[in-house]
């Protein structure tokens, strides 16, 4: 029962009747029957004993387990004709090398088996579209605390690698808060797509823009090449936590403004450089413009060649 139905329950008992009215907040009462009208006065609700109630409770119980229990025997016997008809070897059939899911719900389903049977550790890389403030996003990210504290637990590592935009981020920052064990974090200045790799054997990868279809892969040749990328990109981001370290800027120049520089040396538009580093295009313009006032630049073309000579690009960025 909800906390709402026990206090009516309880009130019921202690007064013998209710009105019907009273129980509105409280379906559950009606629906499992601990509440029923009364046969003097319908408007009026009186309470089942609570030794009949949990015995009717009961045995509701169990015709849904023995229902349970024979689905399971009418799946058994149904897939083993299939299996009879598929002649890959079992453990082919059973976890093939690629495989798509659709839907987040079958996603995040897929990810949090994979989880629950993971020994060692979890590596990910988050993108600036992981987090969202939707009420489906927060109940998924409430239920990958819940799943990633479980793992923790059990004595796992979790490492994760964000872009640096969303290193002050509240939600960010208050899941390394939240979770308790061995759990790191990082940032670059530019990440991938997003990626989940459990144990280095069954990675998770989106197969399409909106992230409603995903890639689940367990060759090993693939999430081997995938954990490969991972620790080199791992050696090349700036700590955040445990312990944050800033970016060091030397002459001026911050990491953020050496990466756009690159970026402007290539030849991308400011609405290129924003995506691939993971910000919106005024917060790029402003960078650029901070760029063009360190380095004195009055013009995009002479910002280019004022780079170049200033030779920024030779020096080394953030890293471990």
């Amino acid at each position: 029962m909800c906390t709402a139905g026990t206090l009516l329950y309880e009130r019921a008992l202690r007064e013998g009747q209710l009105p019907a009215g009273d129980a509105r907040h409280a379906p559950c009462l009606l629906d499992t029957g601990l509440l029923q009208p009364s046969l003097d006065d319908l408007d009026r609700l009186e309470p089942v004993p609570p030794a009949v109630g949990l015995q009717r409770l009961l045995r509701h119980s169990a015709d849904r387990i023995a229902g349970e229990r024979r689905r399971e025997e009418e799946l058994a016997e149904t897939f083993q004709s299939l299996m009879r008809i598929d002649d890959r070897p079992q453990g082919e059939a059973v976890s093939p090398a690629l495989g798509l899911l659709s839907g987040k719900t079958r996603i995040n389903a897929a990810i949090s088996e994979a989880l629950s049977a993971a020994a060692e550790e979890v590596l990910c890389i988050q993108t600036q579209h992981s987090y969202s403030t939707s009420e489906y996003a927060r109940r998924a990210q409430a239920l990958a605390m819940r799943r990633d504290q479980a793992f923790l637990d059990r004595g796992g590592r979790l490492r994760t690698i964000y872009p640096h935009t969303q290193r002050h981020i509240p939600l960010v920052i208050a899941r390394y808060e939240q979770l308790r064990g061995d759990a790191q974090a990082r940032t670059l200045d530019e990440v991938t797509e997003r990626l989940i790799l459990v144990d280095r054997s069954v990675a998770f990868l989106p197969a399409d823009k909106d992230h409603h279809i995903a890639l689940e892969v367990r060759h090993p040749a693939i999430t081997g090449y995938l954990a490969d990328m991972f620790d080199r990109f791992w050696r090349l981001a700036t700590p955040m936590y445990p312990k944050a370290v800033e970016p060091p800027s030397p002459e001026r120049i911050t990491a953020r403004q050496r990466a756009i520089a690159e970026l402007l040396v290539e030849g991308h538009t400011d609405t290129a450089i924003a995506e691939r580093l993971g910000m919106n295009v005024r917060t790029a313009r402003v960078h650029i413009a901070k760029l063009a006032a360190t380095l004195g630049s009055q013009s995009r073309a002479q910002l280019g060649y004022l780079i170049g000579q200033s030779g920024i690009l030779d020096q080394e960025g953030p890293h471990t």
